[in-house]
């Protein structure tokens, strides 16, 4: 029994030592969303402040392991009003809900460099389970300082009511749905 028990802690101890963590570069990174507006044109914001990470022992990152926090306060559309409205109770209630955050429970490679991430996204003091596209880039050394980078573009929709936000507010005027967007640069440490 005492063999057991110390092989599976050296298996353990061994699986965590090839983990790797991936830090955001950001500079090299953007948070972003699209809603619709009056059923007629797009409107583009982001997340000024937020980290990530990753951590993953295979090259492929099938078991990587993705997590976000963005700082909801942050939050920038290029209109003042427009973004003070959006950080008010009457949609994201940043007072109160100050974090977005996800952490992944899936990456699972679709074909090439395209992955499917699953995991559980809060926002608004509400978590839901969502299904994000990745298109994986490198990873490759990084020219001036050989270190390990790779390009992450990640895409999906959600319906802003599932979270409790801007409930108030009729689909013709802000579209339900809204578009994710993420680029972002990562560094192995």
């Amino acid at each position: 029994m005492k063999k057991v028990t110390l092989f599976t802690a050296f298996l353990f101890a061994s699986v965590a030592t090839f983990a790797q963590t991936w830090t955001v570069d950001k500079a090299h990174a953007k948070v972003g969303f699209t809603v619709t507006h009056l059923l007629v044109s797009d409107v583009d914001g982001n997340f000024k402040t937020f980290d990530a990470k990753i951590t993953s022992s295979k090259p492929d990152f099938t078991d990587a392991v993705v997590e976000l926090t963005a700082d909801v306060n942050s939050i920038d559309t290029g209109n003042d009003r427009r973004d003070a409205d959006l950080k008010s109770d009457k949609y994201f209630d940043a007072a109160k809900y100050p974090t977005l955050t996800f952490k992944s429970n899936s990456f699972k490679k679709v074909e090439g460099k395209k992955y499917k991430v699953t995991g559980d996204l809060t926002m608004h003091g509400v978590t839901k389970p969502v299904t994000l596209d990745v298109t994986l880039n490198g990873p490759i050394p990084h020219p001036m300082n050989k270190k390990e980078i790779a390009g992450f573009k990640i895409a999906g929709e959600l319906k802003r009511s599932d979270f409790g936000i801007g409930t108030g507010t009729p689909v013709a005027v802000v579209s339900d749905e809204i578009t994710i967007r993420a680029n972002a640069e990562f560094g192995k440490q």
